[in-house]
């Protein structure tokens, strides 16, 4: 028997009246009857996650119905992609649905917030959900953040892979390289040199460690005369702790030049998270100087 609940922590507070409640009459809709929300974001459904849902599927049912709108020829689903095809695959012929009158902004706004609060979507298609939910809301990424229940640092990182090159991004969406590859690629700034090392890391499948190592080696040489330190010398240790530490403080990649003298690079992916780090640095009123 389906149960009845909601749609997970957000969704309903942008969106009311979502959670089924016991006044909802659920019924028993074909599966030919039912079509995909044209607005889905999910780009790939993981087959395994999907044959195990379905497994499930054979032995307990749909325990949660799915929310539906009627549409010109049967149903388009508005929340429950994932439970119809595991279903299907169950050889089910019919699932338990709820229906809900939508329009057709609601049903991309629900599409996308449902996907974020999923765990099983690649990092990309995450990203281009947070931009699209954003642009759709109008929303700053701090206020993404808090209403999604992530870290500003968590959003800024993952729409960062949105500046990516298309074939890194590629690597990232088909999981060959890491959110952690991906927020290391994303402190590059020779696009050449960025492209070639991340081909060269998920050709070899390199860790994240490696990735680090394989950055600092390339780095431009001291000039002739100057003894070059060691990427094992205690200082230069000292060097990656130090950045690591401003990575976290800043929630984004950051890169120490030079010995005595030098200089400090702090990535930035647009002028939402310039004015950002210029409020961590300087305060509110100079962050709202920045155009």
């Amino acid at each position: 028997m389906a149960k009845k609940g909601g749609l997970g922590r957000g969704l309903d507070a942008l969106i009311p009246g979502l959670s089924i409640s016991d006044d909802d009459r659920i019924q028993e809709i074909p599966l030919a009857d039912l079509r995909p929300n044209p607005y889905q974001p999910r780009k790939t459904f993981d087959p395994e996650a999907l044959k195990e849902l379905a497994e499930s599927i054979r032995t307990h049912g749909v325990l949660t119905p799915i929310l539906v709108r009627r549409a010109v020829h049967g149903y388009e689903i508005i929340a429950g992609e994932r439970r119809v095809r595991a279903a299907e695959m169950a050889g089910l012929k019919t699932v338990p649905a709820v229906e809900r009158k939508m329009s057709d902004a609601e049903m991309m706004e629900v599409a996308l917030i449902e996907n974020i609060q999923r765990e099983d979507l690649n990092p990309l298609e995450i990203a281009e959900a947070y931009r699209a939910v954003m642009e759709r809301f109008a929303l700053t990424q701090e206020e993404l953040a808090r209403r999604m229940g992530k870290s500003r640092s968590q959003v800024a990182n993952t729409l960062r892979l949105l500046t990516l090159p298309e074939e890194v991004r590629a690597y990232v969406s088909r999981g060959t390289l890491t959110m952690g590859h991906a927020k290391i690629l994303a402190g590059v700034a020779d696009e050449r040199r960025l492209v070639a090392v991340a081909r060269q890391a998920a050709e070899e499948g390199w860790s994240v460690r490696k990735l680090e190592e394989a950055l600092r080696a390339a780095r431009p040489k001291p000039a002739a005369g100057r003894p070059a330190r060691s990427d094992r010398s205690p200082e230069a240790a000292r060097r990656r702790a130090l950045e690591s530490r401003l990575r976290e403080r800043f929630g984004t990649p950051v890169t120490i030049r030079g010995e005595k003298r030098g200089r400090i690079e702090i990535a930035f992916v647009d002028e939402e998270d310039l004015r950002r780090l210029v409020d961590l640095l300087l305060g509110p009123e100079a962050a709202a100087e920045v155009p």
